[in-house]
């Protein structure tokens, strides 16, 4: 591995774990890279951000898990707008899933296999113990804070986009190799093919709130 590229990916993982996983693992800089990498097509994003429409815009930047705000905030800004007599074919809520609040991208197979929960510290409502599962795709009851709010899937079908960062997939998936003992490269690999459907894998979350801005999404932190 390139000197370089290997003090790239430590000084990344250490600013990550001092904030996403302080108690899932500790020793961060002896994490293994992840070697390989899925291709992403730049012309097949470029389509995708097609995608974006409307006159209202806005682009939510889903850093952390934060009690679910990521998911939330999409559902607020559809539904604030349309008691305002906005429909939802005028506008599109995007949320970018990056650093810890990539999770919210996975299935539930890859929450459980992998204790997602217990390594960016969020718990299932309904046990009150790190999550095993996705609870913001399709909500069961008490998932989320308020009863009308949707998750990813519902919102998806009214137009809002969603998608992940490659980079933190990476280093999530090296700290999750670590703490299992397992190859960071299969973990990695497991967490792409785990991506939900409709969610889009891109280079990098701060990449995707970029290109959302050249789009004319406005910028709103989400947690």
């Amino acid at each position: 591995m390139n000197l370089d590229r290997r003090n790239f990916f430590s000084t990344l993982a250490l600013g990550v774990g001092a904030t996403a996983f302080p108690n899932f693992l500790s020793d961060f800089e002896n994490l293994k890279e992840v070697q390989g990498s899925v291709p992403i097509n730049n012309e097949e994003l470029t389509k995708w951000f097609d995608n974006i429409k409307g006159e209202h815009r806005v682009v939510y930047d889903g850093s952390q898990p934060h009690n679910t705000l990521p998911i939330v905030w999409n559902w607020a800004f559809l539904q604030s707008n349309n008691s305002v007599g906005v429909s939802d074919s005028d506008m599109t809520a995007m949320t970018v899933l990056r650093h810890s609040g990539i999770v919210f991208a996975f299935n539930s197979a890859v929450w459980e296999k992998f204790q997602l929960g217990e390594l960016v510290s969020f718990n299932d409502n309904k046990t009150g113990k790190p999550s095993l599962r996705n609870t913001v795709y399709e909500p069961q009851e008490g998932d989320m804070p308020l009863p009308p709010i949707q998750g990813i899937k519902d919102l998806q079908d009214r137009g809002s986009l969603f998608c992940v960062c490659d980079l933190a997939t990476k280093v999530y998936g090296s700290a999750v190799a670590a703490k299992m003992n397992l190859n960071p490269d299969e973990v990695y690999q497991e967490m792409v093919d785990g991506i939900l459907p409709g969610i889009k894998l891109v280079p990098s979350g701060v990449w995707a709130l970029g290109r959302a801005q050249n789009n004319g999404c406005a910028y709103i932190f989400a947690g």
